[in-house]
């Protein structure tokens, strides 16, 4: 379970010390230290329970999505999420994971998104065509069609038939909350494939 400094305040108020209750439990074990003024009960709580508490508000996103949904092969162990108007990249490395933390634009933040409550735990996870989108928007600027296909599918190694299941026009109308020039090339792509849904036609791209 997830506590903030303020609720052992005010579970301790009856305590001449609070402060030094306080350590003493997390010396004892009590309390695991996620980072400053949030402790956790359980030292085998998910990272992912956790990951919309340490910094906010933000969702799961990027290349940890990405793993999830098994859009890309390799099993990502850092917990990456989406932020927005922070204005520089957040890493916070805890006994329970490294999260890390990226801007997307305010525009495209609060759309296909979905609130997951899970053994009392609440934590956020893009969509899997946001996932996309995202991990596009923070990747380095690509200047062709032939060069978004080299970040996607060797890059990124996102696997043909997992994108080719992906809902296109989903896509498409996320794309111009970005105002992402890597977007714009994928939108052309999607759009020179007359079935992007289908499997035959995206192996064409």
């Amino acid at each position: 379970m997830i506590k903030t400094i303020e609720d052992l305040k005010i579970e301790y108020k009856e305590y001449s010390d609070i402060n030094g209750k306080i350590r003493r439990d997390i010396h004892y074990g009590k309390y695991i230290p996620v980072i400053r003024g949030i402790y956790e009960t359980n030292e085998n709580t998910p990272g992912y329970f956790l990951s919309s508490y340490i910094y906010g508000p933000s969702y799961l996103s990027f290349e940890y999505a990405l793993s999830f949904y098994g859009i890309i092969p390799e099993r990502v162990t850092n917990y990456t999420m989406a932020t927005f108007n922070k204005r520089k990249t957040k890493t916070y490395v805890t006994s329970f994971g490294t999260f890390i933390y990226r801007d997307v634009p305010k525009a495209a933040y609060p759309f296909e998104i979905r609130a997951i409550e899970e053994n009392s735990y609440v934590y956020f996870l893009a969509s899997k065509e946001k996932s996309i989108c995202d991990t596009l928007y923070s990747s380095k600027p690509i200047y062709s069609i032939k060069q978004l296909k080299e970040l996607m599918f060797e890059d990124f190694r996102i696997d043909v038939d997992e994108f080719s299941k992906l809902d296109m026009d989903k896509i498409c109308l996320l794309i111009p909350k970005y105002q992402s020039q890597n977007l714009g090339y994928l939108k052309k792509m999607i759009k020179g494939v007359p079935h992007a849904n289908t499997q035959s036609n995206v192996r064409e791209i």
